[in-house]
């Protein structure tokens, strides 16, 4: 019994890890230029910690804590993610927000499977309009000609043009290797219920390329958008993340 199960989990492997750097991030949900004007009277977001629970395939139960917190100008957000005994992972993201417009400086995202990690770095130079990578020992440095962001900067983003009533859609987000198109739709308002209570929430869909993929977000305007569930499709296979308290 224990080696079948052994054997189903590093078969998985490679898929429980895109959930850890995708899913559980929450982001993996106008293009922005960087000499963009921002608002005189432009809305915040607040600081915040919540605590979310997920299940992957059915099969595989988590836990995760997401923290924004702010020192001066500097914007904090960390994401740390569990499946007890299995896997592991953690997040982070600095930026700092003007106006409406979050300009990340640096990003970590790092996970651990059946005890074997990795970690991606990335280090975004505004003023150069340059993003670099680091993964596996492999530095690459990519032209960004409209601001790109991490998973945890562009979800910030996104709350922030929803709380200006900016949102268009369609944003830019840095990977190992290159920078990425990365488009999103607003379908509809719905009230949903999660272990944290009901909420008023706003619908928001990733927009994938192949039709086999979904990724749809559910963020509640009376948190400044936080994301209070999260459902993504992938290959056949379901993750789902709902909030389970706020701290």
């Amino acid at each position: 019994m224990t080696s079948l199960l052994t054997h189903n989990i590093k078969r998985g492997k490679n898929r429980l890890a895109t959930w850890f750097t995708t899913g559980v991030s929450i982001a993996a949900i106008g293009a922005i230029s960087m000499t963009a004007p921002t608002l005189a009277n432009a809305k915040s977001i607040e600081p915040s910690s919540a605590n979310y629970s997920f299940t992957v395939e059915d099969k595989y139960k988590g836990t995760a804590t997401r923290t924004l917190s702010q020192s001066g100008n500097i914007w904090n957000y960390k994401v740390k993610a569990r499946v007890a005994g299995i896997a592991s992972a953690s997040q982070s993201s600095a930026f700092t927000i003007t106006g409406n417009n979050v300009s990340p400086t640096k990003a970590s995202t790092t996970y651990k499977l059946l005890g074997i990690g990795r970690t991606h770095k990335l280090d975004f130079n505004s003023a150069s309009k340059k993003v670099t990578s680091n993964y596996k020992g492999k530095t690459t440095t990519m032209n960004m000609a409209q601001q790109a962001f991490d998973d945890l900067s562009l979800e910030v983003q996104i709350r922030q043009d929803l709380l200006n009533g900016k949102f268009s859609g369609n944003y830019y987000m840095a990977k190992k290797n290159k920078v990425e198109k990365t488009p999103f739709k607003k379908s509809g308002n719905t009230k949903i219920t999660v272990p944290a209570g009901t909420f008023d929430t706003v619908r928001v869909d990733r927009i994938h390329d192949d039709n086999s993929r979904s990724t749809s977000f559910w963020l509640a305007p009376s948190l400044d958008y936080l994301p209070v569930k999260v459902s993504q499709i992938n290959d056949g296979k379901k993750m789902d993340l709902e909030l389970t308290k706020l701290n």
